[in-house]
């Protein structure tokens, strides 16, 4: 069998699982904020328009602001009006391109075929995906992990030939990923992983890598110092810096933002430590999911949040014992 047959047939179980998981989205109706996104919203259904252009730019409804998104939503008013199918079927179609983006990158860097499909149809199916593909306002979520999943193959394509026009690629897509869900701030921390493996731009003194055995900084690219790697990261941050500036503005500007005195800073951080944990289990065990998960305010235990910081810190120092051997 020719490469090329193999990657058809793994892009197509990626589509055929996808489907035959979500498949029943084209039958459901609006839900929770999709009346509010779409079917009550004047400007949304009339498609897109320059008054709808301009107020998708503008606008700070529900606390968020995400241009892209929102422009996203009039497309599908303009081609298939307010009937819920046509917008479930462009957030399973998202899914499915991100699938088979995912099992592409993977495989590209990697060269390992199996293990990347076998990421790929996880990411295909996983229950904690229902949400953002059975639920049409969650458009931000499938749309800002497609332009993710663009960033990082241009960010790839920049690491093979340097260059300003290269690496402007690698702006734009991170900036319509940003504006489709300001999640995406952590994406510059993600390529400086990426760097580190697979691309192997950057490792350590004494990592190798496991594939070929060659040593840190060898690998298919050209070894780069740590400095210069973050360096090269600068423009995305000052990005980062911007788009979580107006994140915060649009929350304010819907009053979504609690003070201190409501929920006290050790209070926050119990909750992130904990969220961590009860997220890994849910990837790994997903049973008792939900649409919506209440902040718990003061309730959550001292013993959970040091339990909970002790597991990710020896998760932590795993890894990076391990991360010599298996980069």
């Amino acid at each position: 069998m020719t490469p090329r047959l193999r990657t058809i047939i793994f892009c197509l179980l990626l589509i055929l699982m996808s489907s035959a998981v979500f498949e029943g989205v084209r039958t459901h109706q609006f839900v929770f904020d999709d009346l509010g996104f779409i079917s009550r919203n004047s400007l949304v259904k009339e498609g897109l328009t320059w008054n709808g252009f301009t107020w998708a730019c503008t606008t700070r409804l529900m606390g968020i602001w995400h241009p892209v998104t929102w422009l996203s939503h009039m497309l599908d008013c303009q081609l298939f009006g307010v009937a819920p199918a046509g917008h479930h079927l462009v957030n399973l179609w998202f899914h499915i391109a991100n699938a088979i983006l995912l099992f592409l990158l993977l495989r590209f860097c990697t060269k390992a075929e199996w293990p990347s499909f076998i990421v790929a149809a996880l990411f295909a199916v996983h229950p904690l995906h229902v949400e953002s593909v059975a639920w049409v306002a969650e458009r931000k979520d499938v749309l800002s992990a497609f332009f993710w999943l663009l960033t990082m193959w241009a960010y790839v394509w920049y690491v093979r030939r340097p260059g300003l026009r290269r690496y402007a690629l690698v702006l734009i897509g991170f900036s319509l990923g940003l504006m489709a869900k300001p999640m995406l701030v952590t994406l510059p921390l993600v390529l400086l992983l990426w760097d580190y493996w697979p691309l192997r731009r950057w490792a350590p003194p004494g990592a190798a890598a496991a594939e070929t055995g060659q040593s840190a900084g060898h690998g298919p690219y050209p070894g780069i110092s740590l400095k210069r790697l973050v360096w090269e990261k600068i423009p995305l941050l000052v990005l980062v810096a911007l788009f979580s500036l107006l994140a915060v503005y649009a929350q304010q500007a819907a009053a979504m933002v609690v003070s201190l005195t409501d929920i006290p800073l050790d209070a926050r951080i119990s909750n992130g430590l904990v969220a961590y944990i009860v997220y890994l289990g849910k990837t790994v065990v997903p049973l008792n999911l939900a649409v919506l998960y209440p902040h718990p305010g003061n309730a959550i235990p001292g013993w959970q949040a040091l339990g909970a910081a002790f597991g990710l810190a020896l998760l932590s120092w795993i890894i990076l014992r391990r991360a010599r051997r298996y980069p």
